[in-house]
């Protein structure tokens, strides 16, 4: 726990997943006393996307299950990180409950086109994909770095091991996480005159959903099953399993906590081994 992050405000992009690791965050954070706004785009009737969200009104229940249970306060906003209108209502939103943002957690993430070669990689697939993976870390923290000025605060983004070791056949996302380390390099030094620090975390395998999507793809691709590809894995991982979201969660509160005060503008691995490197 750390008492430092009690009555602090807290925003997480991409939390809309119970068994995600926004979701995860904002459960950490909330349970060291911060107040949470789990953010996601949410489910609409014409998306086929198996990546997407939950409805408007599961993020909601995510959000009061941490109220209720942590006795602080939770909003749920619909936000699209793309979507430059969208992220003005939130920080309009954000000015109805909250004066400041204490700590900022870009976890949106989506993957699409894959799996493909570059030569084969559609264009729409690869602009939408580093969009929302990169694009989307440079537009919330603009908006909402303004919030944080007078305070100081802590900006955790989520890269991952993809940035810094590239994966066959996925290389939007690699190339959008790279892209993450530097944008969160060029934000430590911009900001530091202002007490922002600002720290980015490089997941590897971790147990989500998206993982889950993950190896039930690569089975049909490989004409193998969801466990052969998730034993496979984890054969490639020293600690000999997946991570969990609450294991990334822990680093993200101790990032945002006053433990971390002379720490920025790192990229720091949870790979249980699997990346021995900076």
């Amino acid at each position: 726990m750390y008492e430092d992050l009690n009555g602090k405000c807290a925003l997480i992009t991409g939390a809309g997943k119970k068994a995600g690791i926004g979701f995860g965050i904002a459960r950490k954070l909330a349970a060291c006393g911060a107040n949470v706004i789990l953010t996601d785009f949410v489910n609409r009737a014409d998306e086929d996307n198996p990546l997407i969200t939950a409805t408007q009104a599961e993020l909601k229940s995510l959000a009061d299950s941490l109220a209720d249970r942590f006795n602080v306060k939770a909003l749920a906003v619909d936000m699209d990180v793309t979507d430059a209108d969208s992220i003005h209502l939130l920080v309009d939103t954000l000015g109805e409950h909250f004066e400041h943002v204490h700590i900022l957690c870009n976890n949106a993430a989506t993957v699409l086109g894959v799996p493909n070669a570059i030569h084969t990689y559609d264009d729409d697939a690869w602009m939408k994909t580093i969009d929302v993976n990169l694009h989307g870390v440079f537009r919330v923290s603009k908006a909402i770095v303004p919030l944080m000025i007078q305070t100081g605060g802590s900006i955790i983004n989520m890269a991952s091991k993809a940035a810094k070791v590239p994966p066959l056949f996925n290389g939007a996302y690699a190339v959008a996480k790279a892209g993450v380390v530097m944008l969160t390099r060029v934000m430590a030094r911009e900001l530091a005159g202002s007490n922002i620090r600002v720290n980015a975390v490089c997941p590897g395998v971790i147990a989500t959903d998206f993982t889950k999507w993950r190896f039930e793809l690569e089975a049909r691709v490989l004409n193998s099953t969801e466990q052969a590809r998730e034993a496979e894995m984890v054969g490639t991982i020293p600690l000999g399993r997946l991570g969990t979201a609450d294991e990334v969660a822990n680093l993200v509160a101790f990032l945002a906590s006053r433990e971390s005060s002379y720490m920025t503008g790192q990229a720091i691995n949870v790979t249980g081994g699997q990346l021995m490197e900076l």
